[in-house]
């Protein structure tokens, strides 16, 4: 397994956590460090942001893939309510359809999620490095 997918695997996990983005940053900083040293991290930076879509229906499922598979979710389990009621086997196709196209799109954008939340946590601790250069350079002068 890829670096660049170890550590989307990782903040998936954080992603599962009920708590703020910040303190999900603040604890994918710790692991990110053990993964990627920081001078590669620029580079996984923008390996991870190549991978990511820039279209407008991509962004919008990132950030709303409930409310974009909510209808397939409809979709199934009225197959699923209307097969077992009618007995009708042709109607099950509409549940396997939709629950599939349902589970994808939460996926899809679960995973560009999880890759912004790597990507916002690099430019954080880009930050706070640069913070700190700075800081280094005005005392030492």
């Amino acid at each position: 397994m890829g670096k660049a997918k170890q550590l989307i695997l990782l903040a998936e996990d954080q992603l599962t956590e009920y708590s703020t983005e910040a303190r999900k940053i603040e604890k994918l900083r710790r692991k990110l460090g053990f993964i990627v040293p920081y001078p590669q991290q620029a580079a996984m930076r923008e390996e991870i942001l190549a991978e990511l879509p820039k279209n407008f229906l991509a962004r919008a499922v990132e950030e709303n893939r409930q409310n974009f598979a909510l209808p397939l979710w409809g979709i199934g389990g009225l197959g699923l309510l209307f097969g077992i009621s009618s007995q009708q086997p042709l109607d099950f196709i509409a549940t396997v359809v939709g629950f599939y196209g349902a589970y994808r799109i939460q996926k899809w954008g679960w995973e560009m999620q999880a890759k912004r939340l790597v990507i916002k946590t690099i430019d954080s601790i880009e930050v706070e490095v640069q913070a700190s250069r700075s800081e280094a350079a005005t005392k030492n002068q």
